[in-house]
């Protein structure tokens, strides 16, 4: 592959000054076709120690109104950092619709760096590299235009470099360069294979030579002009095709749909003397348990679906009064905001996965990507379609990390909901909590059903299982949901000691 760069491409100097201001009124002008889009943009910069990738950073944040441009640099992690899955940095950083990052290093430099001093085999930098393409892909479909540059020197030219540093104009000599030097070879085969494995048709790979900077400037401004035109002539769905795609009226066959909450016994309860016992046994383990994971650096993640009324304030009040208060947050999830609707709809529950010790428990969560959006029609069936596989994907990497995850459907029955309603209507200190909003999600309660079947079947896996909790005994709800935050996260701790 890097042989295709072409090597040893100059340019003179005033062949550069008659091209260079072509390509910055370019830039702009395809800025400004973007933020009339619906997409943002991110541009990869990666490449061999001592192209001038800094230069390359300085080149474009010349060329675009820096306005609307965010770069960022990706070092060592931070302590922060390392506390959360090794993604959480760049979904931190992806950039809201209309608007452009440039990552200087990116989710491709942690795998190269260790597959090339053999901290991971080829295998797991395969797997990784999968998850990268991955990603890219959910990106895409989302709306993001993702270019990718490789800035390529040769074995003699980078050494050439680290020996006399003043050879190209305003080189700036990297920390790294000394060290990656050393190791051309071992680097070049882990990098060769890594851009194979990932120069993808969604997502391309650009591999520009280096050795004249000149060169490499104009050529990098060519490459970003030919893939962001392309990507923004591209027509999106049209607000017809979304509407015909999304929200299907049930049919007489599916309406009738045996489902897996069909199976959940809502009758079982607890006496008010079991109950009393076992909340008092169960809240006193998961206080141990919380201060047991501070101290071993684990975190966990609880979240929480289920119907209207169900009990889910309820069942997360007894979690939490059983933990410290500094070791949890509570992440109510209600109707985006602007702010998350210009991001891919994973970004708000990535910016709060917690960090090594603590709990996040979320009211609501991920799911209502393929619950109330797929239902009500907030989302194009192609979109909720994929989100399984992207939702399994984002549990995967919590869990690679080893947070623990817990997940729970409370389920009632459709007249226990009513009474519920009712006794909300009738009481003036629960009146706040019933809406229109919630009569209304009631009269599709057959498509949520088949929803949440479509949604356990494709996303309760050996690894990330639904927990379906009998809900029309509160009682005996908060007790089995204590009995299996505790076992999950007993589990855990005791796989690591």
């Amino acid at each position: 592959m890097f042989e295709a760069a072409e090597l040893g491409r100059s340019l003179s100097k005033s062949e550069f000054e008659k091209l260079e201001p072509e390509i910055h009124s370019k830039f702009l002008q395809l800025q400004q076709s973007l933020r009339k889009s619906d997409k943002s943009l991110i541009v990869i910069v990666s490449g061999v120690e001592g192209a001038g990738k800094g230069e390359i950073v300085d080149r474009l944040n010349r060329w675009f109104d820096t306005r609307d441009v965010q770069t960022h640099a990706y070092w060592d992690a931070s302590d922060e950092e390392n506390q959360r899955p090794w993604m959480w940095r760049f979904w931190r950083d992806m950039p809201a619709r209309k608007t452009i990052s440039i990552m200087f290093g990116s989710w491709y430099t942690r795998p190269l760096v260790e597959a090339a001093y053999k901290k991971i085999s080829e295998a797991q930098l395969d797997q990784t590299l999968t998850e990268i393409q991955e990603l890219e892909r959910s990106l895409i479909e989302n709306g993001t235009i993702i270019i990718k540059l490789w800035f390529h020197l040769s074995k003699e030219e980078q050494r050439s470099r680290l020996e006399n540093e003043a050879k190209v104009k305003k080189f700036k000599k990297s920390p790294l360069l000394e060290d990656f030097s050393a190791n051309y070879d071992r680097f070049a085969v882990v990098c060769e294979h890594a851009l194979r494995h990932t120069d993808s048709g969604f997502a391309p790979w650009h591999i520009i030579e280096a050795t004249n900077y000149r060169y490499r400037d104009i050529a990098t401004g060519d490459a970003i002009i030919h893939q962001l035109s392309i990507a923004l002539e591209s027509e999106p769905e049209t607000k017809a095709n979304a509407e015909i795609s999304s929200k299907a009226e049930l049919t007489d066959a599916e309406s009738a749909h045996l489902t897996v909450l069909d199976k959940v016994d809502v009758t079982q309860s607890l006496s008010d003397k079991d109950y009393g016992e076992k909340l008092t046994t169960m809240q006193a383990r998961l206080h141990e348990l919380a201060w047991q994971m501070y101290a071993q650096k684990r975190n966990a993640v609880i979240m929480f679906e289920g119907w209207d009324a169900a009990g889910k304030g309820s069942a997360i009040r007894r979690i939490t009064s059983a933990i410290d208060a500094r070791l949890y947050r509570v992440i109510p999830i209600a109707a985006p905001t602007d702010e998350e609707k210009d991001h891919h709809y994973l970004w708000r529950f990535w910016r709060h996965i917690p960090r090594a010790g603590r709990i996040t428990i979320y009211d609501r969560s991920w799911y209502g990507r393929v619950l109330v959006e797929r239902v009500e029609g907030f989302a194009r069936e192609n979109e909720w379609r994929r989100a399984y596989q992207e939702i399994n994907n984002f549990e995967d990497q919590l869990l690679d990390h080893g947070i623990v995850l817990c997940k729970f459907w409370l389920h009632i029955g459709k007249d226990e909901q009513l009474r519920r309603f009712r006794e909300r209507e009738n009481d003036e200190r629960k009146q706040h909590k019933i809406t229109e909003e919630d009569w209304r999600n009631r009269e599709n309660w057959d498509a949520y059903m088949l929803a949440v079947n479509d949604m356990v079947a494709h996303t309760s896996t050996s690894r990330a299982p639904w927990t379906l909790v009998a809900g029309n005994d509160k009682k005996f709800a908060r007790i089995q949901i204590l009995e299996t935050v505790c076992s999950s996260i007993s589990a855990a701790l005791s796989q690591q000691n």
